[in-house]
Order: C-alpha cells, then structure tokens, then sequence
C-alpha cells in the first residue's frame, strides 16, 4: 500500500497532502512545524510511506528526523509556474509528482560531515561579509574622488592616514567600517581554523590537498558538497553538477536517406555553460584553475593552458579546460584515494 506525501513547509506549519497510488486524494493535514508532532503524524499514516517536500531552509533538518520513518525521502528544487498557488495546491503538486516519478534531479540530502559542513558554511559567510565592508570601504574613497593603491585602505597602520584625506563628516562613519572589518577577518582566520579541523578528522582530505591549486580551504569546502565521489558515474556528471557542462541546441537531428533515418550532418550550436549546477563548487574549481595559472610555476596543466593561448583560444575559454581538468583529476583521486601524480598526468597528455 503505496502512499505519496507532499509537503509544503512553513515556519509556523506543514501543510500535508497523501495521495494513493492511483492519484486519489486521501487526506490534507497542517501540522505544528515541530519535530516531535511531525514524527507523530508520519508514525499514525499506514502503509509505504514516499514524502516530497521543496528545498529550502528547513529541508536539511527534516531530512535528519523524517527520513528514517518513511520508505523514501526526496527533496525538490521548485519551478516557478503560473495559475493559483497555495500550501495544500503546493504539497499536492508535490505528492502528485512523486507519485509519477516527475522528479528527475533531487536534491541530494545526506547526514554525513554536519560538523565540516556547518564550519564550511559560517568560513563562507564571513568571507563574503568581509568583502562586503571592503567594498563599502572602497566606494566611500570613489564618491569623493580619492584614488588608492590595492589594499592599503584596508590595513590598520595605513588606514589612519587615508582616513585623515576624508572629509570630517566621513571619517567616523569609515572608522567603524574599518574596526568591522578588523573584527571580520579575526572570526574569519578563526572560522578557517575551525573548519581545516574538521576537515583534517578526514583521511581524504589530506589526499585531496595534493591536487593542483587544492588546497586546505577548498578542499574543506568541497568535501560536504559533493560527500561522495561515487554519485557520478564520469568525469562528465561530475562536470555538469561543477557548472562545466556545455549548453548545446539542435533541430531536425534525423534525416530520411535510401529509405533510412540517419543523423543529418548539421553543426550543433553551443550556448554557453550549464545554469544548473552548484555555484560554490563551481567557485572552488576556478579558483583552482586561478592558483594553477598564476601562482603554481611551471606545471603540466599550465603548459596547457600556454598551448592553447598561442593557439588561439580565448584566455577565459581556456581557463574553463584547466578548471575542469582540475574537477577530473580531484574525482579520479577521490575515487583511487590516490595522491596527485603530476608524471600520469604528463603521460596522458602525451598520449591523449
């Protein structure tokens, strides 16, 4: 006996709606967004339980304390659409395409590395909190005027002194800027401590660490993501969920020739890169491809790179080889658990 659940989230309620295996509608029920009263109600519903409910805030903890009373757990990105919209229309559209199996890409939900995760999460946060005041730091000197050189604005023994070319009424307001971002940068190089931690509990990480342009930090970062290597098949599901993918378009595939249907011989187009896909982890792998380019020296992934620039490749284009080559090479040691070997890499270059 087959039940399909949707549910429709709120801070104050869940909105449920169980259907049966033919579609019908068996019941609608809002319940109190409480652990216990949420178990309660999952406990008091017969039969092989398949809950769907949408991404968001609240998914991650649901995951944790639903999924181990029903048969399946799944976690849905919704699309907009057009026509009515309310929680009970919601949770059913929900039920309603669990139960025809409408659901192709969920979200993945596991309860594995919560403590790198989390620690992952708050580093992230500060990072770009403390790029936030920089900017208002900086946008303060643009409106008047004032040039700068690099960074100097943001160091506390040169600070002072470009403060004092700001008009009085601004040198307050910056000063508290600046104590911000000094408070920033302390819980951030903390936060990072906290996080590379966790992250070293870990025997692969140590592993990972050796890839090119990988280091402690992104390594950190990337492990909670993507959990297990084995969820991708190739390097090319790894590539679509990294933001690698290429977006291509084509009409008329098939053509009729002595009474047969091939495909026709017609360019197909590209359009850019894949929208869907995880943007810190596509982040982490340009960033990456960055440190290989600019900063690690000669190396076999920036021979490349040189290669494909005195043959005409457009710089930015090829960046994306390098970064995606960097996502192959940290799948493939992931899944070997093997340290980078700059020697294989050079080998198959060779002969690729």
């Amino acid at each position: 006996m087959e039940r399909y659940i949707g549910g429709d989230v709120h801070q104050a309620s869940v909105t449920f709606v169980v259907l049966s295996a033919t579609g019908r509608q068996l019941r609608e029920d809002v319940i109190e967004t409480n652990g216990r009263a949420l178990v309660g109600y999952l406990k008091q519903l017969a039969g092989s339980l398949h809950l769907c409910i949408e991404e968001g805030e609240w998914s991650n903890w649901l995951f944790e304390i639903l999924s181990p009373h029903v048969a399946e757990f799944v976690v849905y990105r919704q699309q907009w659409r057009p026509g009515p919209k309310s929680d009970a229309i919601d949770a059913r559209g929900l039920a309603e395409k669990l139960r025809k199996g409408e659901i192709k890409s969920p979200v993945y939900k596991t309860t594995a590395y919560r403590e790198l995760r989390e620690a992952a999460r708050v580093y992230t946060k500060l990072t770009r909190d403390a790029a936030r005041v920089k900017c208002r730091i900086k946008s303060v000197y643009r409106s008047r005027g004032l040039p700068y050189k690099g960074s100097e604005v943001f160091k506390d023994e040169k600070r002072q002194r470009h403060i004092k070319r700001l008009p009085g009424f601004l040198r307050g307001p910056v000063t508290l800027l600046g104590e911000e971002l000094d408070q920033l940068s302390a819980l951030k190089g903390l936060a990072e401590q906290q996080m590379i931690k966790a992250s070293h509990q870990l025997k692969i990480s140590r592993i990972l660490e050796t890839a090119p342009g990988m280091g402690p930090v992104r390594v950190a970062q990337m492990i909670p993501i993507v959990v297990t290597p084995h969820r991708f098949r190739t390097k090319r599901q790894f590539w679509s969920y990294c933001g690698f993918a290429i977006v291509t378009r084509s009409s008329s595939d098939w053509v009729r020739e002595n009474k047969q249907w091939i495909k026709s011989k017609k360019v197909i187009q590209t359009r850019g890169l894949s929208f869907n896909h995880n943007r810190m982890l596509k982040m982490i792998f340009k960033g990456a491809a960055t440190t290989v380019i600019a900063h690690s020296g000669s190396n076999p992934l920036r021979s490349g790179y040189d290669r494909q620039l005195d043959n005409g490749t457009k710089p930015n284009l090829a960046k994306l080889t390098v970064a995606r080559k960097v996502a192959a090479i940290v799948l493939a040691m992931w899944k070997n658990e093997e340290k980078y070997d700059a020697e294989r890499l050079v080998a198959a270059q060779a002969t690729g």
